[in-house]
């Protein structure tokens, strides 16, 4: 009886000590953000000073504006691809909201859908421009959606891309409240939000849940690259943003859309497999503004402006006005394909 025993308690101090040895790896300091600055910015970024705020910021092309909101976790390096052809036409403005990219934290925790509402706009005001589209991509889209409602005469057009925010029955309002959720089942969500890991993310934060995460977030598995995976886990080591992350992501704070203000054109875009938030929720949205126009891209995920740049771009574009050959998108570019 006794050898069994002590058999046992070997194993258990093993698979302690293995334990223990798997959390010492993963162990992951901050990243300063002198150290991020040459790798992630270029010449079109710059740091605008917003309330309290040092706000990451690129501006390119002239034109009318474009301001491009990035989702949750993200940053503005996932409009690259859009900004290079939008900015040929338009001024397209993207930004690393408060707890994410470069920017960082946020000394008021301002991390709710009106928040970073407000910000946009002041960032608008800053640069001094009036009037301008709008784009955003989940959560991003739900902060273009308050945009709107908020303020419809400065809304020129509103995309919605894979967008949070989609109108509810109250009875799944009221449960959202009482369980303070955000509205996605993705793993890392539920990894923040879970009081046993949360904290344990602020220190001990595996790359491969980034890379779990990103493989979600693509249909393709084949352009979940490690430059990809780097991009994302290095930002959200930048100094305070895995706290902000969490005090976000654990915060809930309700704000109201008025669906009968989005009189303006809205263009409603979504991944056909987006297992972030599912395509069903452009039929919600489809219901909610009955004059959108919707595209749906089959074998695509959560972000189609990273996984289908060039077809998603196109589509925008048209929906902006400006029709375009195919031939353009191959290198070299005519302007003279416009029409």
């Amino acid at each position: 009886m006794r050898k069994p025993l002590i058999t046992f308690v070997k194993v258990i101090g093993v698979i302690i000590g293995v334990l223990i040895l798997i959390t010492i790896a993963s162990y992951r300091s901050d990243i300063s953000p002198e150290k991020l600055l040459s790798k992630y910015t270029d010449e079109n970024s710059y740091f605008l000073k917003v309330g309290q705020e040092n706000i990451h910021v690129r501006v390119k092309g002239r034109g009318e504006p474009i301001f491009l909101i990035h989702g949750s976790f993200s940053s503005l390096h996932t409009w690259e691809a859009w900004e290079s052809e939008l900015s040929i036409f338009f001024n397209t403005i993207s930004m690393d909201l408060p707890g994410h990219g470069l920017t960082g934290p946020s000394e008021k925790k301002a991390y709710g859908i009106e928040d970073y509402a407000l910000l946009v706009f002041e960032i608008a005001d800053q640069l001094g421009l009036e009037e301008f589209h709008v784009a955003g991509n989940s959560m991003g889209g739900a902060v273009a959606l308050k945009m709107a409602s908020d303020h419809p005469e400065r809304i020129m057009s509103v995309n919605l891309i894979d967008a949070s925010g989609a109108p509810k029955p109250k009875r799944e309002v009221e449960s959202e409240e009482r369980k303070k959720t955000y509205d996605s089942g993705a793993t890392i969500f539920k990894v923040a939000r879970n009081p046993l890991f949360n904290n344990f993310l602020l220190k001990f934060t595996p790359k491969k849940i980034f890379e779990k995460t990103l493989q979600e977030v693509f249909y393709d598995p084949l352009k979940v690259n490690n430059d990809l995976v780097t991009r994302y886990y290095e930002l959200i080591r930048r100094e305070g943003n895995r706290r902000a992350t969490l005090d976000r992501l654990t915060t809930y704070k309700p704000y109201e859309v008025d669906f009968d203000k989005l009189k303006m054109p809205v263009l409603i875009m979504w991944g056909e497999e987006d297992e972030w938030i599912p395509v069903a929720n452009a039929v919600k949205f489809k219901e909610a503004i009955p004059d959108a126009k919707v595209k749906i891209f089959e074998k695509t995920g959560h972000v189609p402006m990273e996984e289908r740049p060039t077809e998603t771009v196109r589509e925008y574009l048209a929906f902006l006005g400006i029709q375009l050959d195919l031939d353009y998108f191959s290198s070299p570019k005519f302007l003279s394909h416009a029409h």
